[in-house]
Formats: structure tokens, C-alpha cells, sequence
């Protein structure tokens, strides 16, 4: 995705949901037609083919519902959203991983397989991101998740690419460290 693209969502998105807030029911209806692609884009790519994935995004889109008074229109759309997106999604595949591990058995996936281990350790990464210090995290999710360049991403915060390829190693650093020290490695 480019820069341009990013930026012209972050607008939209904004303004459908200011003109959601005032009370336009065709604006909100436009802006969660457009986020349930999107919310099912992040899901794929965060999680893989899991059988409960439309499920997910409608529990994501419900929760967005629910929260939308919650967003303030003086801050970025984008982050306010999958903030919301990632802990529903959490919430509801650790619901399914919990109902496995319960049960012993595991509904089968629509690829045929079902990987509780593999969905535990992104949550280990979702916990361990968010330990970063936020200039790390930024750096982190603006090129290794959303795809930028470190060029696109020093951009869009307003820095220099320098400082943004810092923050990157640094934030990389910790993690590594944050993981080595987890499996008690030296």
C-alpha cells in the first residue's frame, strides 16, 4: 500500500465517521461496507485461513459498533479501529481455542487444519509489540505490517528516513532480546 493510498483511507474513514457521528445513516452504512474488506483482509493476514473468519469480522464490525461513540475525531481513525479490529479478533479466537482445548477436539478448519499453537504464538506476538516503547512499535507495525517502505513509513511520522531506521533496529532489538530471554536462551 502506498503512502497515498494510506492516507487517503485515514481521511475517508475519518470523515464517514464524523458525518456516522452526526447521525448520517448512509455515511456509516458507506464506511462499514468499506471496513468489513478491510477487517477481513487484516484477519487473513494476521491469522491465516481459519474456519470462524467471517464470523470474526461481523464480532470485529459489531464491536466498531458498539465503540463507535468512542472515537475522537481529533485523533487518527486508523489506529482507534484495529486497535478495536485486533482485540475482538483476540477475543474471539481465543473463545474457539479455549472451546479445543476444553473439548479435546477441535471443529475441523475450512483448509482442513486447525493450529492452536500457531494462533497462541501471534498472540505472543501481539503481547510482545506492545511492549515496545510506542517510537519502536510505530517503526515495527508501519514496515514490517502494514508494508511501507522505511522511506514511506519516516514519511508519514515526520521523520527522517535515519531516525526511522533506528527506531526499527532498536524495536527489532527488543524483540529479539524480549524472545531469547522467554526461551531462556543467552
Amino acid at each position: 500500500m502506498s503512502i497515498r493510498a494510506y492516507e487517503e483511507d485515514e481521511q475517508r474513514w475519518h470523515r464517514l465517521m464524523v458525518e456516522a457521528q452526526g447521525g448520517d445513516q448512509a455515511a456509516y452504512e458507506r464506511l462499514l461496507t468499506e471496513l468489513g474488506g478491510v477487517i477481513e483482509s487484516y484477519l487473513r493476514a494476521r491469522f491465516g485461513a481459519i474456519d470462524a473468519l467471517e464470523d470474526c469480522v461481523q464480532e470485529c464490525l459489531i464491536a466498531l459498533h458498539r465503540a463507535r461513540h468512542t472515537y475522537n475525531p481529533a485523533q487518527s481513525f486508523r489506529p482507534w479501529m484495529f486497535t478495536i479490529v485486533r482485540h475482538r479478533a483476540i477475543d474471539v479466537l481465543r473463545k474457539r481455542t479455549s472451546h479445543i482445548s476444553a473439548s479435546g477436539q477441535a471443529a475441523p478448519a475450512a483448509d482442513g487444519a486447525t493450529d492452536p499453537e500457531g494462533f497462541l504464538r501471534l498472540l505472543d506476538g501481539v503481547r510482545v509489540l506492545e511492549a515496545l516503547k510506542p517510537d519502536h512499535r510505530e517503526a515495527v507495525t508501519l514496515t514490517k505490517y502494514a508494508g511501507m517502505t522505511t522511506a514511506e513509513a519516516a514519511s508519514w511520522l515526520g521523520i527522517s528516513e535515519g531516525a526511522l531506521k533506528s527506531r526499527l533496529n532498536r524495536g527489532l532489538l527488543s524483540i529479539r532480546r524480549h524472545l531469547e530471554a522467554e526461551e531462556g536462551v543467552e
